[in-house]
């Protein structure tokens, strides 16, 4: 009878589970909110940049000859005449249906503009990204590991030269040595022009589009063009991401866990791998994921000296040409990677360290 009670007073199955489902839903708006708001925000930054550069967007359609009445046409036209609250309003509106306007360079809407470049960029920025993390996340352990040693000297100078090299130097020589001397790799370009026919663009990524087609001549080709960009965009992720994973693993080998952990005869690695790195997980997912924004909207110099056609040579030229319609769409979409980039980081924080949720 004592046990049949117990089970009685017990709350229902459906009330625990409320229990459960209410905070987390409540996390999940407030998440949400949160993101609504950080991009009305960003859009109302965008709107000002428009309107404070000293470009003139009327004159930049028509020409600095235009006459009066035609430039009171054309800012009727593009709403300039009106209040400047109606004016961002009509933005939002427009935000809303992803019509960032009509590009002066192309003539094209900027949307599909971004949407034509974006791919290039997003390609080399993570294959540059995966050989940053891959080469940075265990130099930066190891390094740690074996603190003060000549090891930890050498990943310490290697992220040095990381993040002193310019990119448009490293990225000269080494179309010079690898390119045009040693011929290991692809010149300037996403591809051969003997292959571009042979290119059908699904995707926009040229190794995926590749790949879909079986064609593995191709494959390499576009690969061979690719390699050379990426590790050069990837040396700076590489020096901040080894320095930061430095940084976090010596604060946690100093911990008392640790010690207790090899007095009962643990080997090293293991706990390294098993413990260590665990609680430095989500620290370093946030800095590579930062250093992962900071390749797509920082590929200028690279993109220049390669000639690829990314998203960033299409803000610069798009900037020299005061076409303000593509920089404030551009600078727009830099700033929505951002924010989900830091959505992500959130819900991989709940994922991998129980502590978050």
């Amino acid at each position: 009878m004592a046990d049949i009670g117990t089970i009685t007073q017990a709350p229902p199955a459906d009330d625990r589970g409320g229990g459960v489902f209410l905070p987390r839903a409540l996390r999940v708006l407030k998440l949400l909110g949160s993101v609504v708001v950080t991009l009305v925000g960003l859009a109302a930054l965008t709107f000002m940049i428009g309107r404070l550069l000293p470009i003139d967007p009327v004159l930049a359609v028509l020409g600095d000859n235009a006459t009066q009445e035609a430039y009171d046409k054309m800012a009727a036209k593009m709403g300039l005449d009106r209040p400047l609250l109606v004016q961002f309003a009509d933005y939002l509106w427009s935000l809303l249906h992803f019509d960032l306007g009509v590009s002066l360079l192309s003539g094209r809407p900027v949307a599909d503009e971004i949407a034509r470049v974006f791919p290039a960029t997003i390609e080399l920025a993570t294959m540059a990204m995966l050989i940053g993390t891959g080469i940075g996340v265990p130099l930066g352990v190891v390094a740690a590991v074996y603190r003060n040693s000549i090891i930890d000297h050498v990943a310490r100078i290697v992220s040095l030269l990381g993040y002193s090299a310019p990119n448009f130097w490293l990225g000269l020589m080494g179309l010079v040595l690898f390119y045009a001397t040693l011929g290991w790799v692809g010149g300037p370009g996403r591809i051969d022009m003997i292959y571009e026919f042979d290119l059908v663009p699904v995707t926009g990524f040229y190794l995926v589009d590749a790949l879909l087609a079986g064609n593995w001549e191709l494959f390499g080709n576009v690969f061979s063009h690719l390699i050379l960009p990426a590790s050069i965009l990837a040396l700076s992720a590489m020096a901040y991401i080894s320095r930061m994973t430095r940084t976090f693993m010596i604060d946690q080998l100093e911990q008392e866990y640790v010690v207790a952990a090899r007095a009962k005869g643990v080997g090293r690695w293991r706990i390294v791998w098993t413990h260590v790195f665990r609680n430095v997980a989500v620290q370093v997912i946030t800095v590579v994921a930062l250093s992962y924004a900071f390749l797509l909207e920082g590929a200028v110099l690279t993109e220049t000296v390669f000639a690829w056609p990314g998203f960033g040579r299409f803000m610069t030229n798009s900037l020299l040409a005061g076409d303000m319609n593509s920089v404030v769409g551009c600078t727009l979409v830099i700033g929505v990677i951002f924010v989900v980039l830091n959505l992500i980081c959130d819900i991989l924080y709940n994922i991998i360290d129980p502590r978050t949720r």
